[in-house]
């Protein structure tokens, strides 16, 4: 039941934030590493003292790194990791360039046009990243008239409904699900699906697609 539209990143209802152009900023990494080694240390129990042993530290050094007011070598971030049985990269988690979000305020979904819109379905896209990060797409459906057809849809990702409102009989290949709200349906997006009897109007719940790693070409 997915729909596939471009997607809005907004601070306010139309408008785009675009992704920052500016890398790191000077102390950036020393505060990532300064963050992530304090709390593996905390996280494991290690004191400041045991943990500046088992690297082969100062504490003065050690507490100096944890409040990222000197940068590590090389030699000293791989002490770290192997002192904290993580991977050298955990270290420098929080240092990455701005990640995409996207935010749509009540009522200001992007509506999509598709199958299923003439008779009576609206379909308003809550969201979906762009290029590789577009892994899944919320969608909320409203359905507000009876029709004896409706459309069927085959798409690649799993996908979950909840229903908000009203109540339907939902389809996924042979099995047939009667929905009321609350109730939750997720299955395999490739086996046709879509709703067969609106049971109880208006209908309304919510489409949220996963495309894994692969996702479909916006």
């Amino acid at each position: 039941m997915s729909a596939h539209g471009n997607d809005v990143r907004t601070g306010s209802p139309g408008s785009e934030v675009p992704r920052s152009a500016v890398g790191p900023q000077e102390g950036d990494l020393e505060r990532a590493i300064a963050a992530q080694v304090r709390a593996y240390r905390s996280a494991a129990g290690i004191s400041v003292a045991e943990m500046a042993e088992r690297v082969g530290i100062s504490k003065a050094m050690l507490s100096k790194i944890e409040n990222a007011q000197t940068s590590c070598s090389l030699t000293t971030l791989a002490r770290l990791a192997a002192g904290l049985e993580v991977p050298v990269t955990a270290l420098f988690r929080g240092v990455d360039a701005e990640r995409d979000a996207v935010f749509v305020p009540a009522g200001h979904g992007a509506q999509i046009v598709r199958r299923g819109s003439r008779q009576g379905h609206l379909y308003e896209l809550l969201g979906a990243l762009r290029g590789p990060h577009k892994r899944m797409e919320a969608v909320l459906v409203t359905l507000t008239e009876a029709s004896e057809v409706f459309p069927l849809f085959q798409h690649p990702g799993t996908e979950i409904l909840y229903v908000l409102e009203g109540a339907m009989v939902y389809g996924h290949g042979e099995a047939r699900y009667e929905m009321h709200p609350g109730d939750a349906l997720q299955f395999d997006g490739e086996g046709p699906h879509g709703p067969e009897e609106l049971v109880e109007l208006p209908v309304k719940f919510l489409s949220v697609t996963a495309y894994g790693e692969h996702s479909p070409t916006s």
